[in-house]
């Protein structure tokens, strides 16, 4: 059963985390059986009662499974809730700058800046969210290839940029007024509309287009 284990291991390393199947990555999560039961058979398991519940009472469900304690349990269920939250973003609908903060805030408690290109499809839909630069506590140097490269892979109509100021304070730098100048040109040459440029901060967020700093996109 080891050996299954490792190569299951050894498959994933070498062709990546989208080769496995879904009872596979459970097999990962979990890590071993018990003498009881072998772990693939407790991933099938709880395969099942994911399917079951929805869900709902995921840890109560997975601790009906012979085999498997409150570790196990409270592991697979906080794997499935961390996919769900990193997914949430995808397909939503940004209208407002502040419909975009809840899938960005975790970066506002950063203690350099990242900055983050935001691609969204002509419906104003989210199709990616990357960090695309990672800097000090005072500035990151932004590459327009790295900023748009996603967007032009995915073929989006638009972008939001964002980046956190883990001073605290949300005014916009020299430099970053700069810095979306040189990115709405680039923007500009690739046919792609940015839509605005956030900065945000534990407390608050500064919006480039709500304070007409930026272009409106056409």
């Amino acid at each position: 059963m080891g050996k299954t284990k490792l190569d299951l291991r050894e498959r994933v390393f070498a062709r990546g985390l989208s080769y496995p199947s879904d009872p596979e990555l459970l097999m990962l999560v979990l890590g071993s059986g018990t003498k009881a039961l072998p772990v693939e058979e407790i991933a099938y398991k709880m395969m099942d009662a994911i399917d079951l519940c929805g869900g709902e009472n995921l840890v109560d469900a997975f601790l009906k499974i012979p085999g498997v304690g409150l570790g196990k349990a409270l592991a697979v269920s906080a794997a499935l809730e961390f996919g769900r939250r990193r997914a949430a973003h995808l397909n939503a609908v940004i209208n407002q700058p502040y419909d975009l903060l809840p899938f960005v805030k975790q970066y506002a408690f950063k203690s350099s800046e990242h900055f983050i290109a935001v691609s969204l499809s002509g419906a104003r839909e989210i199709i990616s969210q990357k960090v695309v630069a990672l800097g000090n506590s005072n500035s990151a140097i932004i590459n327009p290839r790295e900023v748009f490269f996603d967007a032009v892979q995915a073929r989006a109509s638009a972008v939001i940029l964002v980046h956190n100021h883990p001073s605290g304070n949300v005014s916009p730098s020299d430099d970053d007024i700069d810095a979306t100048k040189r990115l709405c040109a680039a923007a500009d040459i690739l046919g792609i509309s940015v839509l605005d440029h956030i900065i945000i901060t534990k407390n608050e967020y500064f919006s480039f287009k709500e304070h007409n700093l930026l272009k409106e996109a056409a």
